[in-house]
Order: C-alpha cells, then structure tokens, then sequence
C-alpha cells in the first residue's frame, strides 16, 4: 500500500496551482452521491466489496469489478445526506451559506485511496472543481491510515466514523486526523477493566491476521491485562483463507483451561470465523466481542447457540436520531436517478432487475424498504450512525466558528475575517480541535489533545432464544468521562445470561487465588497467573487472599492453625488447677499436716525422756522450720508476680537454713554430750541452750543478710519465657542475680554438708545417742536431694523448673521429719516401755569414737 501512496502523492503535487487541471492516473470515476453547495464535504465509504481483478493477460489495461453489496456502508452514505439536509434546514446553523456533499465509494483499498484523491481534487465530468472542506471516512483503520498520508499534506482534516485504531492517535503521524468514534485504547481498557470486575484473570485471545484493527488492538489489550494481572493463556491468529487455522484455534479453545475468550476482529471475519465455528461443537466458553461485531443480531442462528449464547462486549451507545429512520426507508431509485449502486441495492433487496431477464422479475421502483430485512433498513438500533451524524455536525459547527467575525477578526484565533469563498481546507482544521458542541439529538462532541472523542460504550449480553433469535441487552455502561473506579457500573436489576448456560458468573483462572494462611510464589516457568500457592512457615501468618510474604507473629503471639492470624500465646505455669499443681499441693499439706502432728505428739509428752534427751527446744523449733519449709513450697505454685517471684527463693533459703541451723545443734549437742560424760570434760558449759539459740540465729542471719543483698542489688522478677516452646510463653521468675541465687543454695549446702559430716563422726556413739545416725542418714538424703537437683533444675523446661524445686524442697522436708521425728513418734506411742531414762541409760558397754 505504500507505493500506491507515493504514488497517489507524487500527482496531487499538480494541485498546488488553483489553474491547473489534474488527472488521477487509472480507473476513475468513483462518485456516486454528490450536490453542490457553498462549500462541499466529502466522504468515502465501501458500499461494494470483495474485489475481483482482472488482468486480461496483460494484453490490455487490468480493471477491477465488485461482487458483494455493504448495507451498512450505503446506510452510512445516506445518513451522511441526511445530516447535512439537516444543517441545511437549520437557520441557526451556518445562516446563509449551504452545504454540499461529494460521497465516493471504492472497492477495495486501493480503489478507496483513488476514491478519496479523486474527492480531494474535487473531479467530475467536467473537470477540477473547488476542494472539499473536510473529508469523512473511512470504515476501516487501515484504509483511514493510508487517506490520512494523502491528506495531512495538504492540510486537509479527516473524521472517521468508525475508525477505532488507537495508532491513529498519534498527532505526528496523522496530524488531520480526527473522529467521532472513540479509540480502541478506551475500548480495550473497558475490556480489561470488564474482566477485572469478573475476576476473569485467564483469558483467550483470537484475533484476525493483516488487520491493523485486530493486530493493534490485540496488542495493545495484552499489554493492558499484563498490567492489571490478567493473564492471556494463548493469541490465534485467523486467516479467511486457512482451513488448518481454523482447526488449530478449535482444538485450542476446546483443550484450554480459560473459560473466557476474546474475539477481537472485524466483522467481515468474525462472519467467516463462525460459519466455520459452527460446525464444531464448542461449548462452555463464555465469548467476548468489540464493538465491531457484538451488535449484529444477523451473526445469530440456531448452530452458533453454543457459541454466542452469553457473549458479552461493549457496543456503541444506542442513539436516537429523530427522521433518520423515515429517510432511510423512504429511499427510492429515482432520488438517485444516476447512481448504479442505488439499482444494484434494489436489485439485490428486491430480487427483481430493471434490465429484461428470464429469471428476474422486472423492479418498478415503488417497492417498499419496508418489507425487506437487512442492515440498511434496520432502523431500530442507531449507533455507528450516531458517529457519523456527529462528524457532519462537526464539519458544520467548525465552519461555523470560522465564519465568525467581530471587529474584524475571529474570535476563535484573533485572525482576519474569511468569507465563505475565502475557506480552505486548513482553516477548517484550525477550528475544528476547538470544537465542542450539542447535536440536535442530545449528543456532546469534544475532543482532546490526540484528536479522540469522549469514549462511551453500552455493555451488552446476548441472551439467544431456541429458535436461534437473539435479543441484545444493554446491562451496563462505561463512560471514560467519570472518575476512575465509576467508569465502570452494570445496571441493576438486570439478569445476565452466561457462556455455556451456566447460572453463575463463569471462573477463568489459571490457578485460584492463595487464601489466608498461604503465600503467592511467582512460577518462573509459567505466566504470572499461574502462581504457586505455598503455607505459610511456622510462626507466620498471612491474613489476605494473595499475599506475597508472610509476616512474623509478634513475640507474644503464634499463628492459628489455618494460619491466618496471630492469636495471644497461652500462658503456662505450674497452676493449683492442674494434675501437677494439685499432687504437690497435696503433698505440701500432708508434710504441713504431719509436722503438726508431730509436735503435737512432743508438746503433749515434752516431760518424757526422749524429748527431753536432745534439747526439745531445738526440736520444737526444727518441728515449726520443717512447717514453714512444706508451706514455702506453696509460694512456687500460681502466676508468678513481682513479690512472689522475690519471696519464693527468700523465704526458701532463709527457712532452710533455719531448719538445717536446728539440725546442726542438734548434731553438737550429741558430740557434746558425749563428750561431757568423759572423766573432766567441761564441754557443755560451751554449748548450752544459750549457745546453741545463738549458733541457729547466727547462721539464719547471714543467709539473711545474703537475701538482703541479692534483693537490694538485682532481685528476682516475673518473666516471660519464650524460649523453650514457640507456641506458647513460659511465666516464670527469672532469678535477676544468678550469683544471689547460687548463694543461698551454696550457704544452705554448706551447712547441710558441715552438718552430715558431724553426724557422720557421731554415728558409733553409744546406743542411748542413736539420734546421730537419724541425723547422718536424714543428711544423706537432704544432699542427695540437692545434689540431684541441680542438673534437674537447670534442664528442666518451663513448669517442670518449678515442679523440680518443690519436689526437691519436700523430699528433703520429708527426709528430715522422717528420719528424725518418726523413729521418736514411734516409740512414744507404740513403745512407750522404751521411753524411759532407765532405757536411755541402758547398761550398754561403753563406746569409743
């Protein structure tokens, strides 16, 4: 096509020069509507088509002819003439000056180029006459393309009606151009965002190949779902020409896992493509249309049901256009005695000829438009017409506005007046990006920086009955005049039907979205929609449909087992309400229970001689320790506090060491006591009550003063433990200072260890001090308690820290009464006959350290 342009160019350069005549090389003569006025519109339109051409062996000059009528072309043709007989009537509108109109028709591309240089030249019969003022046309984004290289050279502006490319934006290449149809851009934008509103994330695209339509708008639709991450599963080109294509697209649609596939093409090859269609049986898919097929009721039938039932797409918005209907059907041959194509269309509606034929009927001319069904004389639904009754008015309204003249100048651009025979092509270009106005039908016209109209479509369904009828129902619009997330809106109230007879809205997604608890993983090997859904790792949540990461809980917190929150840790503590709790509660009471028992049993025999025989005082004081010792116990179980934390470990050493100072009296007072029944010792005045008082007050007061300084400096203190377990937070109390902990245990070791070993030296005393074997042994268990504790207490986790330190408290508790008092108890009450100072000073041989 290039060539020809060069071509076509290279001999328009002779109309530079008003007096000079031209002469298109080639076949000539493609105007078929024209009337003369002030200043003249030209238009250019397919009414025929699919030319055939015929070389004559080149022998002789090839010449072209048509074979198929274009309705819809002619109906744009005659809505053309009826616009401008509108204006014309109009006294507001260009008052005294009249419009004419030269409306060209080319069968195929390079006819229509020559169609539109022969309007630009403005030639007929008799020769050059004066330029046409505007040009409108053409159908085709392709052949506008080619016109508008004709055009921008000499100035001269362009309206198409239904040229939709979004290339043709583009005010470098195509400066004249302009239209009244809006760009694909906001038509493939309104699909994008059509889709997204369906969550219609996995899609199919075919598309026709060699058209700058389909190829263009493709493209520029693939790269606006990229962005809004809607993902194209496969793109088919179609040829007219190919059966293997058609069977590809078919085993393509059928084996794809998209339920929603996009037709964007023309509709001469949307035609094509569903005669083929048809004969497979698809289904199941919910098909999209552009705005260039999805209004053509006579694409329905009985074998596309399977196909179109449910499509959806954006139309042209519905229009009414008041005696336009009237016009179009009151058309008669004789209002165009000279145009052959006027005939030929009879011929075809009518199936008669005005030429004498034997298979014809003869055509009168009086026929009535009324009884044939075609794209012409469907007057129910006005929406390409609309564009091309608003570019007219645009042409109009642009003379208008330079035609205006105060004080001398136009008010439009401050130039000098021009008069009717003064108007050139450029001067119309000069106003028209100015225009804005309101047709006689309500429709507003604009443009903006790219020369492109405010886009508006009408979201249409087809819902097919079972004769294979359809009725196309408008259910929503979208208006790129609104703000952004309004331009978008279905009506309410209305029942869509969908693809494959379904009830709901189809699903087409390569992969479902990740839910909560999950994260989304790009698969580097797959388009973005076909993501990788992963669960979240342990100690993570994810709390929105697609999130990309995972967020850490916060310390205190862990994720529910869906993993979709992060709920409070549960807290654990060695609880009173628990097995454990209870058992060493029980126990605590027990040891406390049998305490008082025992001191009950000396209280009440205090006068006999085996509770006088060791100092009863000391023993009553060790009895009241051992108590305390059994109820510090209970400071380890429940929720730890601040003072808890601080009176457990105090009050547990101070009472141990009170209870180990008694036993450690105890033990001198037997080393003491055999030492006084040796000849001259006077041992015992050393150690009396006074004494032994004083040795259990100083002890106790250092391991005091040891708990004072660990207090003052870094004391214990509740502590949550987060450590051991991730799903769950230990209450425990930290120890603050390790060295004041290790202290009092080390100072009670030291006693207890200082104590054993005294009783050890007195364990082969006489029989009547026996009570220094109960002391080894009671010792031998108290260290071997505590001894053990240690590496318990340090790799026991969480409560079982606790459970370690009471178990240990009333073991060695339990050892001391035990192996001390019960021996006693035993023979105060069921041996009474040996709790006598007879029995205590027994005849027994003496005995020798």
């Amino acid at each position: 096509m290039g060539w020809i342009t060069i071509i076509l160019l290279t001999l328009l350069a002779t109309t530079k020069s008003e007096n000079q005549t031209c002469r298109v090389i080639g076949q000539t003569g493609f105007m078929e509507f024209s009337k003369e006025g002030d200043l003249i519109i030209g238009g250019v339109f397919s009414m025929t088509s699919t030319r055939t051409v015929v070389d004559n062996d080149y022998q002789a000059i090839p010449y072209a002819y048509c074979k198929k009528w274009n309705d819809r072309e002619l109906k744009f043709a005659r809505t053309l003439i009826f616009t401008v007989e509108e204006i014309n009537r109009d006294t507001k509108l260009l008052p005294g000056v009249s419009l004419g109109y030269r409306l060209y028709n080319g069968c195929g591309s390079e006819n229509l180029i020559r169609a539109a240089v022969e309007a630009v030249n403005g030639e007929d019969s008799k020769g050059c006459k004066s330029q046409i003022q505007a040009l409108l046309g053409h159908s085709s984004s392709g052949v506008s393309e080619d016109i508008n290289h004709i055009l921008s050279p000499l100035s001269i502006p362009q309206v198409s009606y239904l040229s939709t490319c979004a290339c043709l934006s583009d005010k470098k290449l195509y400066p004249t151009f302009f239209r009244t149809v809006p760009s694909d851009r906001f038509q493939v934008i309104g699909l994008v965002q059509l889709m997204k509103y369906f969550d219609w994330r996995w899609v199919g695209v075919i598309y026709s190949m060699g058209s700058m339509y389909s190829e263009r708008g493709t493209a520029e639709f693939v790269e606006e779902a990229i962005k809004e991450g809607i993902c194209v599963e496969y793109r088919l080109p179609y040829t007219k020409t190919s059966e293997k294509k058609i069977n590809t697209i078919v085993e393509t649609v059928r084996q794809s896992s998209s339920k929603v596939v996009l037709l964007f093409m023309s509709l001469s090859y949307t035609k094509s493509i569903l005669s083929k269609m048809e004969n497979y049986n698809i289904t199941g898919k919910q098909w999209i249309g552009t705005e260039s097929w999805i209004t053509q009721q006579d694409l329905a039938s009985v074998k596309r049901k399977s196909i179109l039932q449910g499509a959806m797409g954006f139309a042209l918005p519905l229009a009414s256009i008041p005696g336009l209907g009237e016009f179009l059907l009151d058309l008669k041959p004789s209002d165009e005695p000279q145009s052959a194509i006027i005939k030929s269309f009879w011929e075809k509606f009518f199936d008669c000829s005005f030429s004498p034929s034997n298979t014809s009927t003869m055509c009168t001319g009086t026929e009535d438009l009324k009884t044939v069904s075609s794209d012409y004389t469907d007057v129910t639904n006005f929406r390409a017409e609309n564009n091309v009754y608003k570019a007219v008015y645009l042409v109009a309204y642009a003379l208008q506005a330079l035609l205006q003249c105060k004080d001398g100048s136009n008010p439009t651009t401050g130039k000098p007046c021009v008069s009717k025979n003064e108007v050139q092509p450029k001067l119309v270009l000069e106003h028209i990006q100015y225009v804005n106005f309101t047709t006689q039908n309500g429709a507003k016209v604009s443009f903006d920086e790219n020369g492109d109209s405010v886009a508006q479509y009408d979201l249409v369904n087809w819902q097919m009955k079972e004769d294979g009828s359809v009725e196309i129902v408008n259910v929503g619009r979208y208006d790129t005049s609104f703000p952004d997330g309004k331009k978008f809106k279905l009506k309410d109230d209305t029942k869509i039907v969908w693809g494959g007879n379904s009830d709901e809205v189809p699903r087409s997604v390569c992969r479902e979205p990740c839910p909560p608890g999950t994260r989304k993983a790009i698969n580097k090997r797959k388009p973005v929609c076909c993501f990788d859904c992963f669960k979240c790792p342990e100690g993570t949540i994810s709390n929105q449909t697609n999130s990309p990461d995972c967020l850490i809980c916060p310390p205190e917190f862990w994720p529910n087992e869906k993993r979709d929150q992060c709920l409070p840790k549960p807290t654990e503590y060695l609880s009173y309400k628990e097995i454990m709790g209870a058992i060493l509660t029980g126990f605590s009471c027990v040891g406390v229970f049998l305490s008082l028992l025992t001191s009950i049993i000396f209280l009440t025999h205090k006068e006999t001689p085996i509770v006088k025989a060791n100092n009863s005082e000391l023993s009553f004081l060790l009895l009241f320790s051992l108590k305390l010792c059994f109820l510090c116990s209970l400071t380890f179980i429940g929720r730890p506090t601040e003072w808890s934390c601080m009176l457990r470990h105090t009050a547990f050493g101070i009472i141990f060491v009170l209870c180990i100072s008694c036993v450690l009296g105890k033990t001198v007072v037997v080393l003491m006591a055999f030492r006084a029944t040796l000849p001259g010792s006077n041992v015992m005045k050393w150690f009396g009550p006074l004494q032994q008082r004083l040795s259990v007050l100083i002890f106790t007061l250092i391991q005091v003063l040891i708990c004072i300084l660990w207090l003052s400096t870094n004391p214990p203190f509740p502590k949550m433990n987060m450590k051991y377990y991730k799903e769950k937070i230990i209450l425990e109390c930290a120890l603050g200072s390790a060295v004041g902990f290790w202290a009092v245990l080390g100072y009670i070791g030291i006693l207890a260890l200082l104590c054993f070993i005294l009783a050890f030296l007195a364990r082969k005393l006489p029989d009547s001090f026996n009570e220094a074997k109960l002391i080894t042994f009671s010792m031998l268990i108290f260290c071997a308690v505590w001894i053990t504790f240690i590496p318990a207490y340090v790799s026991s986790p969480g409560k079982f820290t606790v459970a370690v330190e009471i178990f240990a408290i009333l073991s060695s508790s339990f050892g001391l009464l035990i192996c001390i008092f019960v021996p006693k108890c035993y023979i105060i009450i069921f041996k009474p006959e040996r709790n006598s100072k007879k029995h205590l000073m027994g005849k027994i041989p003496p005995r020798t350290l």
